[in-house]
């Protein structure tokens, strides 16, 4: 079963972040991009919270990404409209957050990102799967990305649309706003909006929902 199908803390893991979101009254429509052959999604079981649905999900991000903003559009959003991209596999997302995210970039003039600063030391190995240090990599000045990715529609679509002429397939937002020569700004996230990745990551995030819901 795909994991923001799973059953965490009493709810599926896409609940919490559609309920997020469907908290915050900035936001005019929640759309969530599925796979066009996706059998688990039952928009009863997030009722009655709000939100509209499209199958225009893709073989990657991007493809997905895109699929929803051209869906956004069809919908009624204009290029100058912000859209926040969100992972459903976030499920520690609150509106709190979403909220600073909207505070920070609402006069911004290309958008940004939640992130983190790099607590961990880093160290690269030579060949993929590698198990031997090649060395220690400085983490001065990095952060871990997050989501909600905040940019305007029609920078964003551009934007992907550009990595996709020239051959990328970019793993954020971010990057692809970064492809068209700009700088997104950086807003302070929480470890509490870790992307459930790992199978042990689910009793994390149960506990952190049970705990802070």
């Amino acid at each position: 079963m795909p994991k923001q199908y799973r059953s965490v803390a009493g709810r599926e893991l896409l609940y919490f972040t559609l309920a997020a979101f469907d908290a915050c009254e900035e936001l005019a429509q929640t759309l969530v991009v599925i796979s066009p052959d996706d059998t688990h999604f039952d928009a009863r079981r997030f009722a009655p919270l709000r939100f509209a649905v499209r199958p225009c999900g893709g073989a990657s991000r991007q493809a997905s990404v895109r699929g929803g903003l051209d869906a956004l559009v069809e919908l009624g959003a204009t290029d100058d409209d912000w859209v926040l991209v969100h992972d459903a596999a976030r499920p520690g997302i609150t509106p709190e957050l979403i909220r600073s995210l909207i505070a920070a970039l609402a006069n911004d003039d290309v958008g940004g990102i939640m992130a983190l600063p790099v607590a961990d030391t880093l160290k690269r190995v030579d060949v993929p799967h590698g198990d031997r240090i090649a060395r220690t990599e400085s983490r001065n000045g990095l952060w871990q990305a997050q989501t909600p990715q905040m940019f305007r529609i029609g920078m964003l679509r551009e934007a992907i649309a550009r990595a996709e002429l020239d051959g990328h397939d970019l793993t954020d937002e971010a990057s692809a706003i970064e492809w068209l020569g700009h700088a997104p700004r950086l807003v302070r996230g929480s470890l509490r909006n870790f992307k459930v990745t790992y199978p042990e990551d689910f009793a994390l995030a149960e506990a952190i929902l049970k705990q802070f819901p």
